[in-house]
């Protein structure tokens, strides 16, 4: 008798601390009593709480208690809440509750009870959309590493995937994933033909197209086509698309929201005009093209002389990497890093950013390292840069997933450069340090989701850094590599994930990007992280064609980007590619003779085989032995 009393009085307990839990609900429900009532479209905190408890298994409702959602009570809402946890949590110890109901970063409810299940760390939703909203199918108009990351998004929401591909690709990992794949030819600019894309998107009867990264994930005219033929393009409209296309336009825009810019001109027409601006903002300044950004048209110039080689030859680049050869003029910022952030937003107005990622550790303004959050700033500068970013989004009433980028200079000032209208490469690592799954977000906003997260609800974790494993060669100013895999094994471990498109005997054709691999690792701390990534890539095995790991590893290695001392000029100052080349030629040099006769014999039969277009691919039986000889020795070297 004493024991039942003892359990019903630490019942009772439990019901009154968690009652208390429920405070701030009640003072929302009681504002939104009336809206309660009249529909069920405008979803309370209340109504969004207990919803998400009850999809999450965590409460129950009996027969009696289902007519509670249609005329919502505070109190009994409590009462059935906390009974259920009594009955599923008997051994709960009060301590430990009270713990978990002062901790002020607990913001919702939802969180402080996962914190009490165990359950802190999962991917959360940070946004709501309604099941009879959600996309039934979806068409990839893209390829590699990307087309598999969206196919699993896809799939993770019960979305069926349709993605299209070229003759080259047609035993890719993205066909073999897919519910449906088409066609798109032969041709190496297949993924950038609109009408086909369309035409197939008809005929499979797609919900929406999501393009990806590159290709025609930020083309307007594809957007707005999309639009026309009422499939949902999964990013801002194509209106937003045009105007933060144009860098001259989306400056202005921002720099009417109040956010700093780096002092430019509008389009330049003719190097007579480039050369008089240019002295009038004063030298060094940097040329950029207006129709898009990637690095694609961009000179630094330091002086007139320079200027007259390098105007042509940035509009040339534009034209040919945008079909606009407008390019216009900034002051260069000198050695300053790159610091861009994540946004999610809306089509009802809320924005949000998920912190800041490190992106400057680059060549040619082509990134090849990220981390996130940057060893660059403080909570202060994270809180300012963060604000200018939202406004700058808010300023263009952007919908969707979105990069604002931005150029910090030693004086810790910070401009505004552009915005991506897109996923970015390396969205990973963001997802890693804040929870979230971005590409399943960007698809649920695309379909009208709700932002359910407010700024200060928020939390980052932990580092994450990336490495952009690429097939060139380091070594010989990073020319692509093409072949075949022979080889393949990607590290594992805790903290470390890899997101690729190899597997033995995947062919790398020189039509597309070279990227193979995205490898992200996580630690604690930002040494924690660093430690991992050098493990990863000491075991990281990609064999039959030349990779940037050797670069990553000599990176991973340096004094000044172990401390977090870098900007956009690191690799050229701390002669990172004149290491690499060193290295190389001391590995050379300290092999023997028969060693090279083996490693040369297999580099003139791969010649000689392509030089006679062998079509049965079948290298000689001795050009095979001598390099399986070299291999089991240990001779031959990634």
């Amino acid at each position: 008798m004493k024991k039942t009393r003892k359990n019903s009085s630490r019942e009772k307990k439990l019901i009154g601390l968690l009652n208390k839990s429920m405070i701030p609900a009640a003072y929302t429900y009681n504002l939104c009593k009336k809206v309660i009532k009249n529909t069920k479209k405008t979803a309370p905190l209340v109504y969004n709480e207990v919803e998400s408890l009850l999809k999450s298994n965590i409460v129950t409702l009996g027969k009696k208690d289902k007519n509670i959602l249609r005329a919502p009570n505070i109190e009994k809402f409590s009462n059935i809440i906390t009974a259920n946890i009594v009955k599923k949590l008997p051994s709960f110890e009060e301590n430990h509750l009270k713990e978990i109901i002062k901790d002020k970063k607990s913001k919702s409810f939802i969180d402080l009870l996962a914190k009490g299940f165990s359950l802190a760390g999962q991917e959360k939703d940070y946004s709501l959309l309604r099941k009879e909203k959600q996309f039934k199918s979806v068409l990839i108009a893209n390829r590699g590493e990307i087309a598999l990351r969206i196919i699993r998004a896809c799939k993770e929401l019960g979305i069926k995937v349709v993605v299209i591909y070229s003759t080259q690709d047609k035993d890719s990992l993205a066909v073999k994933f897919a519910d449906k794949a088409y066609s798109m030819g032969s041709s190496s600019v297949s993924y950038l033909d609109i009408k086909k894309i369309i035409g197939i998107a008809k005929k499979a009867k797609v919900d929406a197209i999501h393009p990806g990264y590159g290709f025609l994930a930020e083309n307007s005219k594809f957007a707005k086509i999309c639009e026309k033929n009422k499939i949902k393009f999964i990013g801002p409209s194509s209106k937003t698309i045009e105007t933060l296309g144009d860098k001259v336009k989306a400056k202005h825009y921002v720099k009417k929201a109040k956010v700093p810019v780096i002092e430019g001109t509008k389009v330049l027409k003719k190097v007579k005009h480039a050369i008089k601006t240019a002295k009038k903002i004063g030298f060094p300044v940097i040329l950029k093209a207006a129709a898009g950004g990637g690095g694609k048209g961009m000179r630094v110039v330091k002086n007139e002389k320079e200027l007259l080689k390098a105007f042509s030859s940035a509009q040339n680049e534009a034209k040919l990497s945008f079909g606009d050869k407008s390019v216009y003029m900034e002051k260069y910022v000198e050695d300053p890093r790159h610091i861009e952030f994540q946004m999610l937003s809306d089509k009802h107005g809320n924005v949000i950013h998920l912190g800041e990622r490190e992106c400057s550790i680059q060549r040619r303004h082509q990134k090849l390292i990220e981390e996130a959050p940057s060893p660059a700033l403080d909570e202060e500068l994270r809180e300012q840069i963060g604000n200018a970013a939202v406004k700058a989004v808010s300023a263009v009433k952007y919908e969707g997933a979105g990069t604002v980028e931005f150029l910090l200079d030693k004086n810790k000032d910070f401009y505004f450069m552009e915005v991506n209208t897109r996923i970015q490469v390396e969205h990973a690592i963001t997802e890693i340090i804040t929870g979230v799954d971005l590409v399943k977000e960007q698809i649920k906003l695309a379909a009208g989701a709700e932002l359910a997260y407010r700024q200060e609800d928020i939390n980052f974790e932990g580092h994450a850094v990336e490495c952009r494993i690429n097939a060139e060669d380091p070594s010989n100013e990073f020319v692509p590599s093409t072949g075949t895999i022979t080889n393949y094994l990607s590290p594992v471990g805790s903290g470390i994930r890899v997101s690729s498109i190899c597997h033995i005997g995947h062919k790398i054709s020189p039509h597309f990007d070279s990227l193979l691999s995205l490898l992200v690792c996580f630690g604690k701390t930002r040494q924690e992280a660093l430690a991992s990534m050098r493990v990863a890539l000491d075991q990281y095995i990609i064999e039959g064609v030349e990779t940037t790991i050797p670069f990553h590893k000599t990176v991973f290695d340096n004094e000044n980007f172990i401390k977090g001392k870098f900007t956009t000029s690191f690799i050229d100052k701390e002669k990172i590619i004149d290491k690499i080349k060193k290295q190389r030629k001391g590995k050379m040099s300290s092999l023997s003779t028969e060693d090279r006769v083996h490693i040369v014999t297999a580099a003139v039969n791969e010649y000689l085989r392509k030089k006679n277009k062998d079509h049965n691919n079948k290298p000689s039986a001795w050009a095979i032995a001598s390099r399986q000889e070299s291999m089991n020795q240990g001779r031959i070297e990634e």
